[in-house]
């Protein structure tokens, strides 16, 4: 069993637009909702076998929050710079070259990729839009990260911040 847990980046500020989209860091509400999921995840959930993340600010800061708030062993994080703007498509063959000794892996990245990618592998629900720092949780009845797909995939869970502040 595999578990593929995607995350969008946390909210991003557009204050500076000499900056460029890379290098954009987060906004207050994003820095709260990636400390808020991050516990959530904590009290909840199973400590990650492997954290990826872009190399985008944004995203790098949204996984270092989690990494941090989880405790995870940084020789566990990698940063890839092809999640970048990446498809569906690019992401997929990047978890697929994953190590299978690591059964959990924790993924972030940016839109459109990580929604149409949670699309592409969820036969059980459709998200239009997976919003900032939002989460969806895939498991896959496979022994290998090379043969997750759709036919082996079961939605696991997704929270959301906007979700989770709604309910307290």
């Amino acid at each position: 069993m595999k578990e593929l847990i995607l995350i969008r980046h946390a909210k991003s500020d557009w204050g500076n637009e000499y900056l460029k989209d890379i290098d954009r860091h987060l906004n207050e509400r994003g820095y709260g909702d990636a400390y808020l999921l991050s516990n959530w995840y904590l009290k909840n959930q199973t400590i990650p076998d492997l954290i990826l993340s872009s190399t985008a600010t944004r995203a790098l800061s949204t996984a270092l929050i989690f990494a941090r708030t989880l405790d995870v062993d940084m020789s566990n994080f990698v940063l890839d710079k092809n999640m970048y703007e990446s498809s569906a498509t690019k992401l997929l063959a990047i978890i697929k070259k994953q190590d299978d000794t690591k059964k959990t892996i924790m993924l972030f990245s940016h839109n459109p990729g990580i929604t149409n990618l949670s699309n592409d592998l969820s036969k059980d629900v459709f998200f239009e839009n997976i919003p900032t720092c939002g989460i969806v949780s895939l498991k896959f009845d496979t022994k290998s990260w090379k043969d997750i797909s759709e036919e082996s995939a079961k939605l696991s869970y997704h929270q959301f911040p906007k979700d989770y502040k709604n309910s307290n």
